[in-house]
């Protein structure tokens, strides 16, 4: 059941990553928000690196991938963001916010495994982050006034990648800290499903009936 549940969460949080570059590059934007792109590339690289000097694991292989990923959506924020802010930001002004971002994102995982040890700190982290992520995705949406950059391809993957690991360390493991913030994040990723696709609902309502 571990091992099912961790492929399960790896799988499609690599759809999510997939999608998000193909359609960050297809829209000329960055398709995950920037302070959860920051922790999560903070995460994955910080866990992978541990995980291949420790030896291999399933979740070790997975980090990698997802750290490998996230460089190429990191790319598309360098490469589109500013464009998304007013035209006061300067390039070197939005190099010194990126440069802060990502900084705080790193920082934020090491006091996470300084305080915690890597056992409660993966998933402190990875939870904590990932109910952020919800909420911006929504953000997101309101900002951009609809789906630009967006696809329910990365909303429904990533409330399965976020799923499984609830159930494998929430319910499994009887994590109730865990638990109730993997609720948190389904409740919040739902949400968004249902913003990307209230407009597919709405066409077709408006389709005619069928005459009989």
């Amino acid at each position: 059941m571990d091992l099912i549940l961790t492929l399960v969460s790896g799988i499609a949080w690599t759809v999510v990553y997939v999608e998000a570059i193909r359609v960050g590059l297809r829209d000329r934007t960055y398709a995950m928000p920037v302070a959860a792109l920051a922790l999560n590339f903070a995460w994955e690289t910080t866990y992978a690196v541990r995980d291949i000097s420790v030896g291999i694991s399933p979740q070790g292989v997975v980090n990698v991938v997802w750290a490998v990923a996230d460089v190429v959506i990191v790319y598309t924020y360098l490469r589109f963001g500013r464009a998304e802010l007013p035209e006061f930001v300067t390039r070197p002004l939005f190099a010194g916010w990126s440069v802060l971002v990502f900084g705080t994102g790193f920082a934020v995982q090491w006091l996470f495994l300084a305080h915690f040890g890597v056992h409660d700190a993966t998933r402190y982290s990875a939870f904590l982050q990932n109910l952020l992520m919800s909420g911006l995705f929504i953000a997101f949406y309101v900002s951009r006034q609809g789906p630009l950059g967006q696809s329910l391809t990365i909303a429904v993957a990533k409330w399965l990648g976020t799923l499984a690991p609830t159930l494998l360390f929430g319910v499994v493991e009887d994590a109730p800290f865990i638990l109730g913030l993997g609720i948190l994040c389904s409740v919040f990723d739902l949400a968004y499903i249902g913003l990307l696709l209230r407009p597919r609902l709405t066409r077709l309502r408006s389709l005619p009936a069928p005459s009989r």
